[in-house]
C-alpha cells in the first residue's frame, strides 16, 4: 500500500482543480510543501511581500476564472491580511494556504502562533484549520466550493507543518473531483420573471442596463452583447464586466462611475434599471433618491440572493447565472420587435461633451497633465493590450477616457480602494497573457506599496511596462484636504527617481519630464524585452472623480 504525506496530498488536490501556478512566499512552515511542490508541474512564483502573493492570486482568479492559490508562513499570513481584504471586495476565487506550528502545540504558546482562523475570518468567505492530514483533500475541495459559490471570494487554510510531513496509507484518504462536488450547471430564471423583466423593458423610455463584477464571471462578452443587440438598450460596465462589450459598440456607453463617467449619472433619469450582477451599494448611491429616481423600476439579478432589494425593493428579482439569464431574457426578447429610444442620442451627446473636455485638457504641456499622458498611451494601443489601473487622480483621468475593447483587458482597484494592487496584478495579467502587452498605470504614492514586485518581474521574466504619473504627491486627498479644509496635511512626497531603483533591479526605467519626449519613450519601454517603468511628471491636476468627493462632503456637512 502506498504511502503519501500531507505535502503530496495538498499537490494532488490542488492539481484535480487544475491548480498549476502558486504564488507564495517562502517560509518555515510551509517548506515541506513547497519542496514537494518544486519536483511536480507547478509554477511557482515567489514574491516579495506576501500581500503582493495575494494580489496575484486575486488577479490571476479574476483574469481566468481560475482558482488563485497563494502560500505563505505564520507571520506572512498576517501581512497577506490587506490582499484577502482587498480579494473580497474585487470577488476573486482565491485559495489562501498558511502553514503553522505543529497542531498538537496550537493553544500552548506554540511558534510564531497566532489566531489564522480568527484573523481570516473578516477577510475571507470561511476560514478553517486542518486537523486530520486524512481530510486535506476534502478541506481544499470545501475550499474551492465555497470559493466558487454565489458572489466569489476567498478562502483560508492553515495546514500544520507536522499535517504537511506526516505519511498514511494513500488509500485511506479520499479525493474530490471538482465536477462531484461544483454544480455543473447554471442557475436559471423561472420564465415568468424573463418575460415579467421584457415587458418592463419593452414599456421603458429611459432605461439602463449597467453590468457588474458577477456578470463577469464569464470569460466571454456573448450573453452582453446578444442582449444588447437584440434589445438596443444602452449599457454601462464595471468591474469584471469592463470590455464584456467593447466601449465602441454602438449602445455601450463605458465605465460605470458616477464621478468620471457623465453618462453614468444619468441613472438618475432612468425609469428602468437593469442591475446585471451590480450591487445596490455605494457606487450607485445604493439605488436611493436623488442617484436613482423614486419611481424608477429595478430588474436585478444575482447569483446572490442576499443582494437582491438590499437597499431598495425591486420590480423583478432574479437569483441565477447573469449570463445565463441574460440568455434567457435574449430568446424572449427576440420575440418583439426593438427601436432606438430617443434616450440614446441624449446619452451619445452626454458621452461626445466628455470626450471633447478629455480632448481639450490633453494640451502639450510641461509638467503635462494627466490626459495628454493617457491621450499619447491611447494613440499607440492596441485591441489585445491589457490596462490595469491603480488608484489615484492621475488614474482616474485615464479611466475617465481609456475604452475597455475587450474581456478581461481592463483592471482597476477595487471598491475597497486598496492602493498598490495594479503592479501584482498586472504580473498576473501577463502570466495569463504572456504575447500581450500589459499596461501598469499607477500614482507615485501608489507605487511604493508594492515596489518591490519589480524585482519577482524581472526574476520571473514577467514584461509589463508602468507608466507612473508623478506629481510628488498623494494627489487624490492632498486635492481633497485643499478642497475641503484650504490647506495639505502629510500628503507631500518627494520628486523620487523610481526608474532609478526598477533599473538597478535589472529593469528598462525612464524619467520623462518633455511631452514630446513621451511616445519615444513609450515605444522604448515596450521594446526594451525587460519589465520597464516610465517615471513621468505630471501636473497636480484635480480629477472629477476628486472634485465629486468634495461635492459629496460639503453638503454632508450642511445637512
Amino acid at each position: 500500500m502506498a504511502r503519501i504525506t500531507g505535502s503530496q496530498l495538498v499537490c494532488k488536490a490542488l492539481k484535480l482543480e487544475g491548480v498549476r501556478n502558486i504564488f507564495t512566499l517562502a517560509g518555515d512552515h510551509i517548506l515541506p510543501v513547497l519542496d514537494v511542490m518544486a519536483d511536480q508541474d507547478f509554477r511557482i512564483i515567489d514574491t516579495r511581500h506576501e500581500q503582493a502573493a495575494v494580489h496575484m492570486a486575486d488577479g490571476w482568479g479574476r483574469i481566468t476564472g481560475q482558482p488563485g492559490v497563494c502560500m505563505y508562513t505564520t507571520p506572512g499570513f498576517a501581512n497577506a491580511i490587506p490582499g484577502l481584504a482587498n480579494a473580497m471586495h474585487t470577488e476573486s476565487p482565491v485559495i489562501s494556504i498558511a502553514g503553522s506550528a505543529d497542531l498538537r502545540d496550537l493553544g500552548r504558546g506554540a511558534q510564531q502562533e497566532i489566531d489564522q482562523m480568527g484573523m481570516a475570518a473578516p477577510t475571507t468567505k470561511g476560514s478553517f484549520l486542518v486537523h486530520d492530514v486524512h481530510r486535506i483533500p476534502e478541506f481544499i475541495a470545501r475550499a474551492m466550493r465555497l470559493a466558487f459559490s454565489g458572489r466569489r471570494g476567498p478562502v483560508h487554510l492553515t495546514i500544520p507543518i507536522d499535517l504537511q510531513e506526516q505519511s498514511v496509507d494513500e488509500d485511506e484518504v479520499a479525493f474530490y473531483k471538482p465536477d462531484e462536488y461544483r454544480p455543473k450547471e447554471s442557475m436559471l430564471a423561472d420564465p415568468a420573471l424573463v418575460r415579467q423583466a421584457i415587458a418592463l423593458l419593452r414599456q421603458a423610455r429611459k432605461p439602463l442596463v449597467i453590468a457588474g463584477s458577477a456578470a463577469g464571471y464569464t470569460l466571454s462578452g456573448e450573453p452582453l452583447r446578444r442582449f444588447t443587440e437584440t434589445t438596443r438598450l444602452p449599457v454601462l460596465t464595471e468591474e469584471q464586466s469592463r470590455g464584456l462589450i467593447s466601449d465602441d459598440h454602438p449602445y455601450a456607453f463605458g465605465f460605470f462611475e458616477r464621478g468620471l463617467n457623465r453618462v453614468a449619472v444619468k441613472v438618475r433619469d432612468a425609469d428602468v434599471v437593469v442591475l446585471l450582477g451590480r450591487k445596490q451599494d455605494f457606487t450607485i448611491g445604493f439605488c436611493r433618491p436623488p442617484n436613482v429616481a423614486a419611481d424608477a423600476r429595478i430588474i436585478q439579478i444575482d447569483p446572490s440572493p442576499l443582494e437582491i432589494g438590499r437597499n431598495r425593493g425591486v420590480a423583478v428579482g432574479v437569483v441565477g447565472d447573469v449570463a445565463s439569464v441574460l440568455d434567457q431574457m435574449t430568446r424572449e426578447a427576440a420575440d418583439h420587435t426593438w427601436k432606438d429610444l430617443p434616450w440614446l442620442e441624449e446619452l451619445r451627446a452626454v458621452r461626445a461633451a466628455q470626450m471633447e473636455w478629455a480632448e481639450n485638457l490633453a494640451r502639450p504641456e510641461t509638467p503635462m497633465h494627466a490626459m495628454f499622458v493617457h491621450k499619447t498611451l491611447k494613440s499607440i494601443l492596441r485591441p489585445d493590450d491589457c490596462l490595469v489601473f491603480d488608484g489615484g487622480d492621475f488614474c482616474h483621468f485615464g479611466r475617465s477616457y481609456l475604452p475597455a475593447l475587450k474581456p478581461k483587458r481592463w483592471f482597476y482597484h477595487s471598491s475597497l480602494g486598496m492602493l498598490g494592487s495594479s503592479l501584482p496584478t498586472a504580473l498576473a495579467a501577463k502570466l495569463a497573457y504572456p504575447e500581450s502587452r500589459v499596461i501598469v498605470l499607477t500614482g507615485d504614492g501608489a507605487f511604493g506599496f508594492n515596489a518591490m514586485e519589480f524585482d519577482t518581474a524581472v526574476r520571473h521574466k514577467l514584461n509589463i511596462v508602468t507608466i507612473l504619473g508623478n506629481d510628488s504627491a498623494w494627489g487624490i486627498d492632498r486635492q481633497i484636504q485643499l478642497g475641503l479644509y484650504g490647506r495639505p496635511v502629510a500628503t507631500e512626497l518627494r520628486q523620487a527617481r523610481y526608474e532609478q531603483m526598477v533599473q538597478g533591479l535589472g529593469g528598462y526605467g525612464e524619467f520623462v519630464e518633455r511631452p514630446e519626449d513621451l511616445e519615444h519613450a513609450l515605444q522604448r519601454a515596450l521594446a526594451s524585452g525587460r519589465p520597464a517603468l516610465l517615471n513621468v511628471v505630471v501636473q497636480r491636476a484635480i480629477s472629477p472623480r476628486a472634485e465629486a468627493a468634495i461635492g459629496r462632503r460639503k453638503a454632508a456637512t450642511r445637512k
